[in-house]
């Protein structure tokens, strides 16, 4: 460069200069990239997606467009950055394999989880429901608004966040110096987590997991091992192991296969099939001998894995686990943005940042509201005056010679305000009427009372509290969907810990390939978990509690006999007990932590429930009582050889709601919602073929139906348990009240009459939401088999029951 009189060379410490450079770059990468904000859990480019479309009106019931417009409005008005930046963040939000809960409704090719999607001119987006909860309120004052890249429009810093986002759809992103990854969760679980810190500030992190026992993954799987969850919702960092959901059935006549219905979260089934024709061409994997992948629409997910004659599929299972991502780690790192810093969070901090957001957003909700209300009152106000004298009124403005001076006249005459007296001044004649008179009137006293109501929540803090818990609720309503992920606290069903400890470094052991015929116990639990002990102890014992799960029915039996699921429609399916798993005799006290869903093992028709498990050896009649009250035996000699068969006919809606082996002198014990209870001797029952409708087992009153029916021995040391509530409640919402009472507190009555009072209704209650009897002592679970405790003194036999803290998903 030649020297000049305008030539200025500057001298810098390079050092310096990159490093401070760096520092604005790596600020700016965590701070407006790479980062969510703990509020909402978007990113910049996700929030500026969701609010331009949302400014661009396409609603969920409005059309689709194309998504390149969107990408062309967010890149012109709001984002600073490249087009593809924006275009793969409006994918991932309108993936249901990538979020819990979908953000935007796309319509075309959005991609797979082994496929891209299709270039923005060739797809469509609108808003998916979600996302108006995201931005419900927005121009109500809720957030603050900030300039965008070039100082013209603004664009609001965070979203209210009807829901909250972060935990439930998780986040992904590298930044510098730092990265977030953190796993999605279930809505109905997290809503309900938050209400609890909302009513219980100082609540612990293990009343908190009372209801976010783990994350719930899109594609549902397994979780195995739940010692990371916790400490990552301890830390804000942990690790999981997440397996694909799998049974072995028949694929053909000659030949078993190992059937994928679900896989860990973000794997596709491409990428397994690659890793499996991998594994046996290096020798690996033995015993397949193909795959294919039958995944369609209607059926969903389905990779066929067959397995050769003379190979268990179990331990074929057990080394696709350690070698194909059937079996994957998830690491989680929860590092989001609070007040504008980096912050790794657990589990109450990320509820505590997303409930004090919903608070601050319904306090400057109402503010706004009441600020908006008092400005309208005033007016009414001075139109009251002004139809009340509407002569002197027209007289001053036809006497006047310009506008200013009928303003003034008439803010002197009648004592208004200038905006008043210019709200007047603008009045069509038409309002000059005695009808318009009466609609101000009823205008102001709805004024005055929405006045009333805004100013009691802005004074009262457990006012605002409640107001935010509705709204939650009414989220949790509107979006939430049923738990999709199980959760095992060990290995799991068919390959317990292998895969786990060869992962981390340690010698598993083999899957044994025979297992002896010794006594054992059968399992099945409250929330469709099958198991069986390795001994002939009892699972559950006087002064110890399960803890995992409250068991529905408990069969003695041995480890290679085959046991019968009875079901909801009437059927008795063949349950073979060489494959289901056992539970690890180290377990103290007993759990069905290592169990397996039931699904995975018997085929099971659309809305039909695993009601109980009963022997098939031919030893005692089975019993059966349906929600109708009909009670039926049937013939111990008349079980078929098929894998499943009708064992009643019922009725038009009518159900199977229990049953068990019932030989004479056992007794037979119905409950009804009404709270109503009869047990008589199975003697008087006499014992049908498979074809027969059964006869009456207890009169009904109007309205009611049996919610539980079993049989018990006449020796046995018998509960009952019953928990009381409204029936207008949303399921799984409504704690209500429990109690227990001893079965010999309650009298015999003749079959087919009407039982004696088991539970008497307190204030708002008119149901029994449950009821169980059986040996003692009685236990209640969550819907994600947390154990609940019932009341530690037994209750009279008619009394009302205590109240509850947690809604009780089953008895056992």
């Amino acid at each position: 460069m030649t020297d000049g009189p305008d030539t200025q060379i500057v001298d810098i410490d390079v050092s310096a200069e990159m490093e401070a450079s760096f520092l604005e770059y790596a600020y700016s990468v965590i701070y407006s990239r790479a980062l969510p904000d703990a509020r909402d859990g978007l990113k910049p480019v996700q929030r500026r997606i969701v609010y331009m479309m949302q400014d661009m009106g396409l609603r969920p019931d409005r059309a689709y467009v194309k998504s390149a417009r969107v990408v062309g409005e967010v890149m012109g008005k709001l984002h600073p950055h490249g087009d593809s930046a924006i275009y793969d963040a409006l994918v991932r939000m309108a993936q249901s394999f990538s979020l819990r809960l979908p953000l935007v409704d796309g319509h075309g090719n959005f991609g797979s989880l082994d496929d891209g999607p299709a270039a923005s001119r060739y797809t469509e987006a609108r808003l998916a429901p979600a996302s108006l909860a995201m931005t419900e309120n927005l121009d109500e004052d809720v957030v603050d608004f900030v300039a965008n890249y070039d100082n013209k429009l603004t664009q609001p810093s965070v979203l209210p966040a009807a829901v909250p986002n972060l935990l439930v759809n998780g986040a992904a992103g590298i930044a510098v110096g730092m990265a977030t990854n953190m796993a999605p969760h279930n809505l109905i679980e997290v809503v309900a987590a938050a209400r609890h810190l909302l009513d219980n500030p100082r609540a612990t992190l293990d009343e908190l997991m009372r209801f976010v026992p783990g994350p719930d993954l899109p594609g549902g799987g397994k979780i195995v091992g739940l010692e990371g969850v916790r400490e990552a919702y301890e830390t804000g960092r942990g690790r999981f192991v997440t397996r694909a959901t799998t049974r072995v059935e028949k694929v053909s006549a000659r030949r078993q296969g190992i059937v994928v219905t679900e896989l860990p979260y973000m794997v596709g089934p491409e990428k397994v099939i690659e890793k499996i024709k991998d594994g046996v061409s290096n020798k690996k994997l033995e015993g397949i001998s193909a795959v294919t992948d039958l995944t369609d629409r209607h059926h969903g997910l389905r990779l066929v894995i067959e397995v050769k004659n003379g190979f268990n599929p179990e331990a074929v299972l057990e080394k696709l686990y350690r070698y194909t991502p059937l079996e994957e780690s998830f690491s989680i790192n929860n590092v989001a943005l609070v007040d504008g810093e980096p912050r790794t969070l657990g589990l109450k901090e990320l509820l505590q940042v997303w409930v004090a957001h919903r608070l601050e957003v319904v306090r400057r909700r109402s503010s706004y509201r009441l600020r908006a209300r008092r400005d309208r009152l005033h007016l009414v106000d001075g139109l009251l005056i002004a139809i009340l004298d509407i002569d002197e009124v027209i007289q001053i403005i036809r006497a006047a010679d310009d506008s200013a001076v009928a303003k003034e006249r008439l803010r002197t005459a009648f004592d208004l305000s200038d905006i008043q007296a210019e709200y007047i001044l603008e009045l069509r004649l038409r309002r000059l009427t005695k009808f318009s008179r009466l609609e101000l009137e009823n205008e102001k006293s709805q004024l005055l009372a929405e006045i009333a109501e805004l100013e009691e929540i802005l004074g009262s803090e457990s006012v605002l509290r409640a107001v935010v818990a509705r709204e939650m609720d009414a989220a949790a309503a509107a979006h939430g969907t049923p738990r999709r992920t199980i959760l095992l606290a060990d290995g799991g069903a068919l390959a317990p810990a292998a895969a786990v400890g060869a992962r981390a470094g340690t010698k598993a052991p083999a899957l044994s390939m025979e297992i002896e015929d010794s006594p054992c116990y059968a399992l099945l639990s409250t929330t469709g978990l099958v198991a069986r002990t390795t001994s002939d102890e009892p699972p559950v014992r006087e002064g110890r509690r399960s803890a995992h799960d409250a068991l529905r029915s408990v069969l003695h039996t041995s480890a290679r006999a085959e046991v019968g699921v009875v079901t909801s429609q009437g059927r008795i399916v063949r349950l073979s007990l060489l494959d289901v798993p056992s539970l690890a005799p180290t377990s103290e006290p007993p759990s069905l932590g290592g169990g397996t869903p039931l699904a995975e093992l018997v085929t099971l028709e659309r809305g039909e429930d695993a009601i109980a498990l009963v022997p098939l050896d031919g030893a005692a009649p089975i019993a059966l009582g349906t929600a109708l009250g009909v009670v039926k035996r049937v013939k111990a000699d008349d079980i078929p050889s098929k894998d499943a068969w009708e064992a009643i006919t019922l009725q038009d809606g009518d159900s199977v709601v229990g049953a068990g082996a019932a030989p004479d002198g056992d007794r037979l014990v119905f409950i009804t919602t009404d709270a109503s209870l009869l047990y008589f001797d199975a003697a008087l029952v006499r014992p049908q073929g498979r074809a027969g409708t059964g006869m009456a087992g207890i009169k009904l009153g109007q309205d009611s139906r049996v919610t539980f029916f079993g049989a018990l021995g006449a020796d046995l040391n018998a509960a009952v348990a019953t928990i009381a509530g409204p029936s207008d409640g949303l399921p799984g919402t409504a704690p209500g009240s429990a109690k227990w009472t001893p079965l010999a507190e309650y009298p015999t009555k003749g079959r087919a009459t009407g039982g004696v009072r088991a539970h008497r209704f307190l204030k708002g209650e008119d149901t029994l939401l449950l009821a169980w009897a059986g040996p003692s002592p009685a236990r209640a679970s969550s819907a994600a088999g947390q154990p609940i405790d019932l009341p530690a003194e037994p209750g009279r036999r008619d009394g009302s029951g205590a109240a509850l803290t947690v809604p009780v998903a089953g008895i056992g």
